[in-house]
């Protein structure tokens, strides 16, 4: 690879890291084509970034940043990057899904979600079980309809009330409840 290819590169892996909002390391060693495909495939479904990268790339590319020394550890033999841009647990969720049927052919290395580093148990465990963005906004959905919803059986409710009198003294007097 020469200069120029690296150096553009390197720009785009920094461009990877800034716009993320989590990141997934994988260790996919031993790996064959038709399992990475379908990898890759599951996290375009995601909307998750898949990218094998060198790590004095990364390093280069990373180089001032404050993550650089915590994610240096992680950053030896061969790399696989997930960046996930507008959900945060998109990537875990994509692996761990992927590790159930394919158990032993890659491994989490680590993650990284707003400055903070976990390891792969963190990354599977924590980050994995994260509510989506969907999910995020289903609740946030329903939390705000719910007063509203309760308001109209509140102004529903007299008027339903009332017919349950009157129904309760046609009874009364004897009327039979049907038309």
């Amino acid at each position: 690879m020469d200069r120029t290819t690296k150096a553009a590169e390197v720009t785009k892996l920094k461009d990877r890291f800034d716009r993320m909002t989590s990141l997934v390391m994988l260790d996919y060693k031993g790996i064959n084509v038709e399992t990475v495909t379908k990898l890759r495939a599951e996290f375009r479904k995601a909307g998750v970034e898949y990218k094998v990268a060198k790590n004095t790339l990364v390093k280069q590319a990373l180089k001032g940043s404050k993550i650089l020394d915590a994610l240096s550890p992680h950053l030896v033999g061969m790399t696989g990057f997930a960046w996930s841009y507008e959900d945060p647990s998109a990537a875990a969720k994509v692996v761990k899904a992927f590790l159930k049927d394919n158990e032993g052919k890659i491994a989490v290395r680590g993650g990284l979600i707003e400055g903070t580093v976990l390891d792969a148990k963190g990354v599977t465990d924590q980050l994995a079980t994260m509510p989506g963005k969907d999910e995020l906004r289903a609740t946030l959905l329903a939390t705000m309809q719910a007063p509203l919803a309760q308001f109209v059986r509140l102004l529903a409710a007299p008027s339903q009330n009332f017919a349950y009198l009157l129904d309760a003294k046609h009874r009364e007097m004897g009327g039979s409840s049907e038309g």
